[in-house]
């Protein structure tokens, strides 16, 4: 139980002044009952009910976090901790966001106290024995600036969240822009979009499998959707032709690469810069025999040798225009033979253990 510790709820009001913070909690920390006492009942009377003393210094930095107070009413000179250990102890209360101001009770006061005070985040000084005036004013003083730092605090705290989710707000339609872009590359195909979305769960898997680091993950989840938007500027009669395309058919098929990486290139969002990278790489095999440039091996972007191995996967077990869907072990066989000729063998090998039946299941699409 605290020594001398009182919560005036209903004290002696001596005029009918207004407080400056209403409801401000007050903690008073002096070893003398007297002086606890002279506070709380001249407090009180100036509407400041929530007054909490004590005579023991040893609780007082206990009795502040318990009561998260206003405002600190704080002698210098008592027994072990003194004052200027207990604002020591309160250091990060006194300088941090919270800014608690302390006022130092006190019946004499060097210069050096008073330097070492102020030092440690004293506000200001009440001399004793007290003269309500002088007490009333510098309570007051305080508690209006307490109350300024109180509404900017929350003015601020109203902005960040008002930042946060506008920001949230942002990133939701972005991604949604992100995902519609892809299903529009899509579309002559797949109106379903699900072709691009499976291969970006599925890169996404490789990733997180290859140990990648868990923002390059949502990366490539958001930018392998778009590995085929260049087939935009592919005409209908070579994007949905029935069977094989001829070799002049095929050279233009190719270029779908190039054209998607045009399309997104040079954005200040780093997903659509990475969605360039695997647009023009997704088609580039392991030994150099790819398009649109012949590079092999580490040459090729890792997001490139990752995003081909899902857009082949998914491309196997689902019916084209030009061909039935595999079945997936067959698929899974055939990607198997081609490892480090078409496929990165790294990028197999974490392919190799993951549920293939699984990457067929159908991922949640924006209409």
């Amino acid at each position: 139980m605290w020594p001398v510790v009182r919560n005036n709820q209903g004290g002696v009001h001596t005029n009918g002044s207004s407080a400056a913070l209403p409801g401000a909690r007050i903690v008073v920390v002096d070893d003398r009952p007297a002086n606890v006492m002279i506070l709380e009942e001249l407090l009180a009377g100036w509407r400041y009910p929530n007054v909490f003393g004590t005579t023991t210094s040893a609780h007082a930095a206990e009795l502040i976090e318990r009561v998260d107070p206003d405002l600190v009413l704080l002698d210098l000179q008592m027994p072990a901790p003194d004052g200027y250990e207990i604002m020591r102890r309160l250091a990060s209360r006194i300088r941090g966001p919270d800014q608690l101001p302390v006022i130092i009770l006190t019946a004499d006061i060097s210069a050096d106290a008073k330097r070492c005070a102020l030092a440690l985040g004293a506000r200001d000084f009440l001399t004793k024995p007290f003269d309500p005036d002088e007490v009333r004013m510098r309570v007051d003083n305080l508690l209006e600036l307490r109350h300024a730092h109180l509404r900017l605090r929350d003015h601020n705290l109203t902005l960040e969240h008002r930042v946060v989710a506008r920001t949230l707000e942002l990133d939701r339609a972005r991604a949604e822009t992100l995902q519609r872009l892809s299903i529009a590359a899509e579309f002559r195909d797949d109106d379903t979009g699900q072709h691009a979305a499976r291969v970006g769960r599925t890169a996404a898997l490789l990733a997180e499998r290859l140990g990648l680091p868990e923002d390059e993950i949502d990366r490539l989840r958001c930018a392998a959707p778009l590995h085929d938007i260049g087939k935009i500027g592919i005409p209908d009669a070579i994007l949905l032709k029935q069977g094989g395309l001829g070799d002049s058919e095929y050279e233009l098929m190719k270029r779908h690469t190039l054209i998607g990486a045009e399309i997104v290139a040079g954005s200040s969002s780093d997903v659509l810069e990475l969605s360039a990278v695997i647009a023009r790489t997704h088609h580039e095999h392991w030994d150099g025999g790819g398009y649109p440039h012949g590079i092999a091996a580490d040459e090729i972007p890792l997001a490139g040798r990752v995003s081909a191995v899902a857009d082949v996967f998914d491309a196997l077990t689902h019916a084209r225009p030009y061909k039935p869907a595999w079945p997936v072990n067959d698929a899974v066989a055939e990607m198997q033979r081609l490892r480090g000729t078409q496929f990165d063998p790294d990028v197999l090998d974490a392919f190799a253990s993951v549920d293939h039946g699984g990457l067929l299941e159908p991922v949640a699409v924006t209409a």
